[in-house]
């Protein structure tokens, strides 16, 4: 995975935490091997990429986020989603037809600027995360069906601090839930965060379905990222 320098990543960054111009532009590309109740391989059913690309910020503040996933196997790239998210984490799908994959449903949050402003490599810190998801969300994601809701989230985030020969990166661990009415999910996540990129370097995704659907009533999403580049 390429490494992109100090200079290069602060100027990225400076962008993204909103101290440039209000006129959108250009500012990340990443792309995430993703795995759909499967491990993040190269190839096989369930697996796949996600490319995210980041603008902004927009006249509210928000970063455009704009993914896209390319399941294996397939022709053609699933249809891109474009929606808004802030810096704690909100995300606001305000295009039709407002849609969310379920990975996206796990990433696009945690790329808010302040997600992780409590996250030391010093040490340990824990601290908790709300905010709301407006969209969309794909009956796989949550085990409902897939209607324009706002999803009111609430995790509690635990920094574990620096992995053993991670090279830098940082282990977060998150326990939370995504609450819509009577509907609920609750998630558990494990995050491999890099301090310098300022982005999540792998992420595995445990969500569970109240009332469940079924005796397997989860979803699994797994995450790595390949590639980042700035403008």
């Amino acid at each position: 995975m390429k490494r992109l320098g100090i200079a290069t990543l602060a100027a990225a960054f400076v962008v993204l935490s909103g101290q440039a111009p209000a006129q959108p532009a250009h500012t990340l590309h990443l792309v995430y091997r993703f795995g759909y109740n499967t491990p993040a391989t190269n190839s096989g059913n369930g697996t796949g990429t996600t490319t995210i690309d980041v603008s902004g910020p927009a006249a509210d503040g928000g970063l455009i986020v704009t993914g896209q996933d390319f399941w294996w196997n397939t022709v053609r790239p699933r249809a891109k989603n474009t929606c808004e998210v802030y810096k704690d984490g909100t995300v606001n799908c305000k295009t039709a037809p407002y849609n969310l994959s379920p990975m996206q449903l796990t990433i696009f949050p945690l790329l808010g600027h302040d997600y992780f402003k409590h996250l030391s490599s010093a040490g340990t810190s824990n601290w908790t995360q709300a905010f709301t998801v407006k969209a969309v969300v794909a009956p796989g994601a949550t085990g409902f069906a897939g209607q324009l809701y706002t999803w009111n989230c609430s995790f509690d985030v635990h920094n574990k601090g620096p992995i053993p020969k991670g090279e830098g990166l940082i282990l977060v661990t998150t326990s939370g839930s995504l609450v819509q009415g009577f509907f609920r999910a609750t998630s558990k996540q494990r995050i491999a965060y890099d301090p310098v990129k300022k982005v999540p370097a792998v992420v595995s995704d445990v969500r569970t379905h109240v009332p469940q659907r079924s005796s397997e009533s989860f979803d699994t999403i797994e995450l790595k990222l390949q590639k980042l580049r700035q403008g």
